[in-house]
């Protein structure tokens, strides 16, 4: 007989697959860096950038840039093609919608720590990543 699930914290998703946990993992993995996930998000506000235009954004050296463009190519977040001398890239709409899609799901409420009522600070934090 099968144990039943007991669902204490109010979740409003089902949990992700392992299958879906692995697809996802190398694109979480390559934004884990935060000059990559600045990269990204220069990339992503407009239609395509130049990498020169990338490489004065931020404040590293040129080959750390390229080096981390290359783990966002490698991950699916952009697509990179050569015009001359420079390298354009562009985010890949559907890799941002599918981590747009998973992050934006409602956060379960704040279990209460004490008799008094939630936890003020887990309150705060779920306000925060809401944002």
């Amino acid at each position: 007989m099968p144990t039943p699930t007991i669902r204490c914290c109010g979740l409003t998703a089902p949990p992700l697959t392992a299958a879906a946990a692995a697809e996802l993992a190398p694109l979480f993995r390559a934004l884990g860096d935060p000059v990559r996930l600045r990269l990204l998000s220069l990339i992503a506000a407009t239609d395509e950038v130049c990498v020169c235009d990338l490489t004065e954004s931020v404040d590293v050296s040129a080959p750390t840039v390229s080096h981390h463009l290359k783990a966002l190519r490698q991950a699916g977040l952009v697509h990179a093609h050569r015009r001359g001398t420079w390298v354009y890239y562009r985010a890949v709409p559907a890799a941002l919608h599918r981590l747009g899609a998973l992050l934006s799901e409602p956060l379960p409420r704040a279990l209460p720590d004490s008799p008094e009522g939630p936890d003020p600070q887990a309150s705060q934090d779920a306000r925060v990543l809401a944002q």
